[in-house]
């Protein structure tokens, strides 16, 4: 899973039931493609945030609404050697918070966590004492594990995305905690059901006050993965790799407002 330039969260006022279905859709087209052509049961295929709610008014992704609930979209099969989509059954899983958190967030983030073929869901949850954490959730609805929340309302995180960053054979979670302020990038590994920070690098961003979409992604250009995102002044584009448990990073070109990192992320 890569969170690339190109996400972003469409206003509410533009964004009826039937968008988010398309939405959902999608997602059930990229996973038939994956988990979903495996002979065993599937997972999560979908997964979409619900309730708005303007109990927060943090408003860092430009309104203040913010969402209550989780819907997953989750696919079983009754019998064995099923191969076409038509064969599975869906149902949904509501996840509602209580009134003192929100999903303050551009949309749910499908990835494969825990390397068992299926995904889990990485969500950025806020309490609106404690500022956000990101959280991950199984297709039980149940979350399985999460980071600490950054400490104080008001406070939030622009997620980048989830791959094997160094090739350890274990999923990082990398993201910017506040990347208006302290623009930190941090990767926390998954391993033995939880997640643990492996490390940290300060003076990169991804996000500006007020956008509804967040500029960084995860690549491959036939030599890794690696994170891309833009400098703290937002005047270069960086490339940074997880090596030997340390963040490398190098300038690859100019940042540019009109594409963004679009070009960077395509390996061009």
């Amino acid at each position: 899973m890569a969170a690339g330039a190109a996400a972003r969260r469409l206003p509410l006022r533009v964004r009826p039931r039937f968008a988010r279905r398309v939405l959902r859709a999608l997602c059930l087209g990229l996973a038939l493609a994956g988990p979903l052509a495996q002979e065993a049961g599937a997972g999560v295929i979908g997964a979409e945030y619900g309730d708005p709610t303007t109990r927060y008014g943090h408003a860092v992704l430009g309104d203040d609404v913010e969402y209550g609930s989780l819907v997953l979209t989750v696919a079983s099969t009754g019998g064995s050697g099923a191969s076409l989509a038509a064969d599975y059954k869906t149902s949904e899983i509501l996840i509602r918070l209580p009134q003192d958190h929100v999903f303050e967030d551009i949309a749910p983030r499908l990835a494969d966590v825990d390397g068992d073929g299926s995904p889990e869901v990485l969500v950025v949850e806020t309490d609106v004492a404690a500022g956000a954490q990101l959280a991950v959730y199984d297709a039980d609805g149940e979350k399985i594990t999460e980071t600490p929340h950054i400490g104080t309302r008001n406070r939030w995180l622009a997620p980048i995305g989830a791959a094997d960053l160094d090739g350890d054979g274990h999923v990082e979670i990398a993201y910017v905690d506040r990347p208006h302020l302290a623009k930190t990038l941090r990767i926390w590994r998954f391993r033995d059901g939880a997640l643990h920070e492996v490390a940290s690098k300060a003076g990169l961003t991804n996000h500006r006050i007020g956008e509804d979409f967040i500029t960084s992604g995860i690549r491959d250009c036939g030599q890794g993965a690696e994170l891309v995102m833009v400098s703290g002044d937002w005047r270069r584009i960086i490339a940074a790799r997880l090596q030997d448990g340390e963040i490398t990073a190098r300038e690859i070109g100019p940042f540019d407002p009109d594409t963004r990192l679009a070009d960077a992320l395509a390996c061009r």
